[in-house]
């Protein structure tokens, strides 16, 4: 019963307000819906005054204000039709279907529109081409900033050979949380140069058709990067030296061990001082030895088996993992592109060190 009085209620306040917009009939509907689920004195004294209110006013009130809505609503229906007849787009639609088609890429390639095995070349040029159709200074197309930064930004991932094996090896997602200092602002890869600063470069400081630094850059920023690079330059050659000397040290390392350490006894690959071929009782591994391996180590073969079963096993374990994590990554690419050529590849792709490992513990 007291659900009925609620929705009663609720059906006295819909009455209302449409007696306050002039809707009596619907009202008197609510109204009666009213007194069905739970009567009131309200409701009764609201019918009332509905029925009793003199039907040929209030008819030509309600098609008075019904009138002058219709009225109102034509007259801002003319105005809209108006105003998008006198507006002329400053834009082609080659303009529009071009900064549509880099805006929806979700790869670098497909933004400057290069294959895989693209030149230097061939990298410029799609670079100063579409450089030039995106700039904003001179399409005006809805996007074309955006647009603008997407080249950019694919241009400074393809020209730096890190960044662009990175990108290869693991999609825009999946960066290292460092930047480098050409990257951009989005998925990973920021950097200092800006789309800006990377297309003066290009150009030589300077739009072909008009000031380039007119909206998004200052020469104060300008000057401020060139003489971060004269100093990074000036530097160069020291910070060059601290970088290669643990690598020379290691190296002069490595020469000294190797007059240290004697050789191994055996090897996994045939070689030239490695020809002896042999197998273990136990696996059947294949592993090689010198010519004279018989002579000085025949009384320990069983510990030099175990040890090269141990060596072969590691090898598999250690392949196996980077197949594993080599086809999970393609898979997780193509999934992340919605590539189901990838995928199907991926599933595809053997993994014959997993496969021989499984072999030997079973």
């Amino acid at each position: 019963m007291d659900g009925n009085k609620d929705e009663s209620e609720r059906c006295i306040t819909i009455a209302l307000q449409c007696i306050s917009n002039g809707q009596k009939e619907k009202a008197k509907k609510f109204l009666l819906k009213a007194q069905r689920l739970f009567p009131t004195k309200k409701a009764s004294d609201l019918l009332q005054t509905l029925e009793h209110a003199t039907s040929n006013g209030d008819t030509k009130a309600e098609d008075t204000t019904t009138r002058q809505r219709k009225q109102s609503n034509s007259k801002a229906s003319d105005k809209e039709k108006t105003k998008g007849a006198n507006h002329v787009a400053d834009y082609t639609p080659e303009q529009k279907a071009a900064v549509k088609r880099i805006n929806n890429c979700n790869d670098v390639y497909e933004v400057l529109e290069l294959p895989k095995d693209f030149t230097e070349s061939d990298l410029k040029k799609a670079y100063r081409k579409l450089a030039l159709q995106m700039h904003p200074d001179k399409n005006k197309a809805p996007g074309a900033t955006e647009a603008f930064k997407a080249v950019g930004k694919a241009y400074s991932i393809l020209s730096d050979k890190e960044k662009r094996r990175q990108y290869d090896l693991y999609g825009p997602e999946m960066q290292p949380s460092r930047p480098s200092r050409h990257e951009e602002d989005s998925h990973g890869f920021e950097g200092d140069i800006s789309p800006e600063e990377l297309f003066n470069m290009f150009f030589g400081g300077a739009f072909p058709t008009g000031n380039i630094n007119r909206r998004h850059t200052t020469n104060a920023r300008r000057q401020q990067f060139y003489t971060y690079r004269e100093n990074q330059q000036s530097e160069s050659g020291l910070t060059l030296f601290f970088q290669l000397a643990p690598i020379l040290l290691l190296i002069v390392l490595s020469l000294m061990s190797s007059f240290l350490v004697s050789d191994a006894v055996f090897s996994l690959q045939r070689t030239d001082k490695y020809s002896v071929e042999m197998k273990t009782q136990n696996l059947k591994v294949t592993f090689y030895v010198k010519e004279d391996f018989r002579v000085e180590f025949k009384s320990d073969l069983r510990r030099i088996e175990r040890a090269v079963e141990e060596e072969y096993i590691g090898q598999l374990r250690s392949n196996c993992f980077r197949e594993r994590n080599y086809r999970e990554n393609m898979m997780w690419r193509a999934r992340n592109y919605g590539d189901a050529k990838l995928y199907q590849k991926a599933v595809d792709m053997t993994t014959p060190s997993c496969d021989n490992l499984q072999k030997v513990y079973s």
